[in-house]
C-alpha cells in the first residue's frame, strides 16, 4: 500500500490536543472526505480513513455522469465531542487548516460532528464553506451551491434529507444481499450499533422494508425486543448525539448492556457507531449472517478473518456507507435535483449496482467482498488517473 500523499499533525497551542489531516490521493487537485472528533483519535485511525474516501471516490465513478469524482482524504481531532473545550477547538483545528480548505480539501460531518457544527465552526474559521475546494471545478458555482443548499434544507418525516441519504444506501445494500441470497425481507431480524445519523436511518429504511429491528444500542447500553422495536418512537426520542430517552420504550423491551447487540438473535448486524467495534475476542459472539458496516472500520481484519471462516460474511464500510459522500457530489455537480424522492431513488439505484457487482464478483473469484470491492478500485484509479492525471 502506498502512502499517502500528505499527512499532518496539529497541537492546539492552548489546550495541547491534537489533530489530523491526512490527504491520500487528488484528482484535479480536489480531495474529499469528512471530520470527524472523538476522544483517542490517531493519525493511524485518520489515515485509514483517508484510503477508504479514495475508494468510495473510485467506486462512484461514472464516466457519464457531471459528478467528477475527487481523491480521498479525513481529517480527524482527538477530543470527546461533548467536552465543553470541543466547540472552541473545532475552530481553531478548521483556522490551522484554512489553506487546505480553501484549495485542495472539502470535508463535512463525520462522527461525533453534525453538518451544522461544521459548517458554523467553518464560518467562525474565516472559511466560505466547507466544500469551497470544489468550486472551480462547479460549471455554475452560484446554481450549484443554492440547489446543494436546497438539498440540505429538505426534512422527510422529521428527519433531514443529508441525515437520510446514507442510511437509505446502507439499507440497500442489506436488501440487495438478502436479495441475492434469496432471503425474504419479511420477518428478516436486524441489530443495530448506534442510532445516530448514519444508524438512524438505517433502521428507519430497514424497518419500512419489512425487517424487524431486535435490536439497538446507543451510549446508555442495549435495547432490545425479540418481536421488534418500534424504530421510529425511538428516533422521535433521541438526542443530538443518538441518544435515547428510555421512557419512549414499551413494556416488551428489554433493557441490556452495552454489548448485548453483538450476539443478538439477528441475521443482520449493523455496526454504524465506532471503529474497531468487532474484534478478535468479540467476534465469535455474532450469531449473524452478515456484517453490514454502517461506520467506518467497526470489524479489525483479523476478526474479518475469523469471521470468514464461521460463514459469516462482511460487506465493507468503502462500499455499504458511501452513499452520504455520493449524494453530496451528485446534487452539487448536477445529477440529481434538491428532491427527496430522485435522491433516494438515485441512492437505492446506484448502491444496488455496486453491491451487486461487488458480490457477483467475490462469489466469481472466489473471494470476500472486501476484497472484491478493493479489485474493483483497483481497476478504476488508473482510469480515473487517465482522465485527470496522477497526483502523486
Amino acid at each position: 500500500m502506498t502512502a499517502p500523499l500528505m499527512s499532518l499533525t496539529w497541537t492546539d497551542h492552548l489546550t495541547g490536543r491534537q489533530g489530523y489531516l491526512v490527504v491520500d490521493r487528488l484528482v484535479r487537485g480536489v480531495s474529499s472526505g469528512g471530520l470527524r472528533m472523538r476522544a483517542g483519535c490517531t493519525l493511524e485511525e485518520v489515515t485509514g480513513l483517508a484510503r477508504g474516501m479514495t475508494m468510495k471516490e473510485a467506486l462512484h465513478y461514472n464516466p457519464e455522469g457531471r459528478y467528477i469524482p475527487l481523491g480521498g482524504a479525513k481529517g480527524g481531532i482527538d477530543c470527546d465531542p461533548q467536552d465543553p473545550e470541543a466547540y472552541p477547538l473545532l475552530v481553531r483545528y478548521l483556522r490551522a487548516m484554512k489553506p487546505y480548505v480553501e484549495r485542495m480539501w472539502t470535508t463535512g460531518e463525520d462522527l461525533g460532528l453534525t453538518q451544522d457544527l461544521v459548517d458554523r465552526a467553518a464560518a467562525e474559521a474565516g472559511l466560505v464553506s466547507s466544500v469551497q475546494a470544489v468550486y472551480p471545478l462547479l460549471d455554475d458555482e452560484t446554481t450549484a451551491r443554492r440547489r446543494l443548499a436546497d438539498a440540505f434544507g429538505i426534512e422527510v418525516d422529521g428527519i433531514g434529507l443529508d441525515e437520510l441519504v446514507g442510511g437509505c444506501g446502507v439499507a440497500e445494500s442489506v436488501l440487495t444481499a438478502l436479495d441475492r441470497a434469496g432471503v425474504p425481507r419479511a420477518g428478516t431480524r436486524v441489530a443495530v450499533q448506534g442510532l445516530g445519523t448514519m444508524g438512524g436511518a438505517t433502521a428507519r429504511f430497514l424497518a419500512r422494508a419489512g425487517l424487524v429491528v431486535v435490536a439497538v444500542a446507543d451510549v446508555k447500553g442495549t435495547m432490545a425486543n425479540p418481536e421488534g422495536l418500534d424504530v421510529e418512537a425511538l428516533l422521535a426520542a433521541r438526542d443530538a448525539y443518538g441518544t435515547v430517552d428510555r421512557a419512549a420504550l414499551r413494556p416488551g423491551d428489554r433493557e441490556l448492556p452495552g454489548d448485548a447487540w453483538l450476539s443478538a438473535e439477528a441475521e443482520v448486524l449493523v455496526p454504524a457507531a465506532v471503529s474497531y467495534a468487532i474484534d478478535t475476542a468479540n467476534q465469535g459472539r455474532v450469531k449473524a449472517r452478515w456484517i453490514v458496516e454502517a461506520a467506518n472500520m467497526p470489524v479489525l481484519p483479523a476478526a474479518e478473518h475469523l469471521l470468514a471462516a464461521r460463514g459469516v460474511a462482511v460487506l465493507p464500510d468503502v462500499v455499504v456507507n458511501s452513499g452520504t459522500n455520493a449524494w453530496w457530489w451528485w446534487t452539487l455537480f448536477g445529477d440529481i435535483g434538491p428532491d427527496a424522492d430522485e435522491a433516494f431513488a438515485h441512492v437505492r439505484r446506484s448502491m444496488r449496482a455496486l453491491v451487486e457487482q461487488m458480490l457477483a464478483r467475490a462469489e466469481a473469484e472466489g473471494t470476500a467482498p472486501r476484497a472484491a470491492a478493493h479489485a474493483i478500485v483497483a481497476d478504476r484509479l488508473p482510469v480515473i488517473a487517465e482522465r485527470f492525471g496522477w497526483y502523486r
